[in-house]
């Protein structure tokens, strides 16, 4: 089976990519963490809307481009590396795809871009992006309910990546949207889908800052770049990035054709992403120097990211505990956590 994205796909990524470069440079980045948090946002959900990435997963009959998990893992390596401080993944592979199958009436305001969804469907109390979020799609017990965020005091929480504007999850109860494990299921492994994309993009991102670093430090009159030790460590970096790839291009194909493998690959993605994600972010930090480690110099604002989502949408200890399970193994830890474990 061939894995690779298609001209197509390509294509449309490569629109995504040049108007993030433009629409996203890392000022934006960089302004969402501030108190000013909305400064370029706002244009750039807009722009997205335009190019219909947020009605991607969304049928074609209701607004939609009829797009599947395959063709959006090129488009969620680009917002990846372009750290885009939104809930894109949230919005195009959770929210929009499950308000669809319910025929939502916000659905319409998704999609064009005048509503912001984000999503948390582990339970962990933390809501993602909920500081520039109109719409949340959250799990109550074993059902998914939908939270209009308008005018609900937020309890702001600090996180390793600022520019996601986390909060606790409101009280609010909200409007149940769906309780049948499978569905809720699918859009978890979406979620988790799409966080391995991004964690890609974000290495290629810092492999990116770090090898034009090395090639223009100079230390005793040559690039630092020069050196066998640090050609190594960044070549290291680009083969672990490399043996990913395949592993979420396969996940995207099977979650795409209901594979009964579909649970186990995506596991695998996520728990390889988030980990050569970990190693990524070491490596250049360190190619780097001093300078990675300040917030003055931009590579933080990837790091962090990469961090945030290593962490989101299920860990490698539990990614790998659905693997192990898949396998027939003794998982380390107990992957009946999540509720449509307990309604198989």
């Amino acid at each position: 089976m061939r894995f690779a994205p298609t001209p197509d796909q390509l294509e449309l990524a490569g629109a995504v990519r040049e108007l993030l470069a433009d629409a996203c440079p890392p000022e934006v980045v960089r302004a969402a963490w501030g108190p000013e948090g909305d400064t370029g946002r706002t244009a750039l959900w807009r722009q997205l809307a335009d190019l219909g990435l947020l009605g991607a997963m969304v049928p074609e009959d209701v607004g939609g481009l009829g797009l599947t998990e395959v063709d959006l893992v090129p488009l969620f390596v680009e917002v990846g590396r372009a750290a885009v401080p939104l809930p894109v993944a949230e919005t195009v592979a959770v929210l929009a795809p499950v308000l669809a199958g319910v025929g939502s009436t916000d659905l319409a305001g998704l999609v064009a871009g005048d509503l912001v969804g984000t999503a948390e469907l582990a339970g962990s109390g933390i809501l993602p992006w909920a500081g520039c979020s109109d719409r949340a799609l959250v799990r109550s017990g074993a059902e998914l309910r939908l939270v209009d965020l308008t005018g609900v005091d937020l309890a702001p929480v600090v996180t390793v990546d600022g520019s996601r504007a986390a909060a606790r999850t409101p009280s609010v109860a909200g409007t149940s949207v769906t309780a049948d494990p499978a569905e809720l299921e699918r859009a978890w492994l979406r979620g988790a889908l799409a966080a391995a994309a991004q964690l890609v993009g974000l290495a290629h991102r810092q492999l990116d800052l770090a090898v034009a670093h090395t090639r223009e430090r100079k230390q005793f009159g040559v690039p630092v770049g020069s050196q066998q030790a640090v050609k190594h460590l960044l070549a290291n970096v680009l083969l672990d990035l490399r043996f990913c790839v395949p592993v979420v291009q396969r996940a995207a194909v099977s979650l795409a054709s209901g594979a009964p493998e579909a649970r186990a690959h995506v596991a695998a993605a996520k728990a390889m992403t988030s980990e050569m994600a970990g190693r990524t972010a070491r490596s250049t930090i360190q190619a780097h120097g001093a300078i990675g480690y300040t917030v003055e110099y931009d590579l933080h604002l990837y790091v962090k990211r990469s961090w945030a989502l290593a962490a989101s949408w299920g860990d490698v200890a539990h990614h790998r505990a659905v693997v192990a399970d898949s396998l027939g193994l003794p998982p380390a830890v107990d992957p009946s956590a999540l509720p449509w474990e307990a309604a198989r």
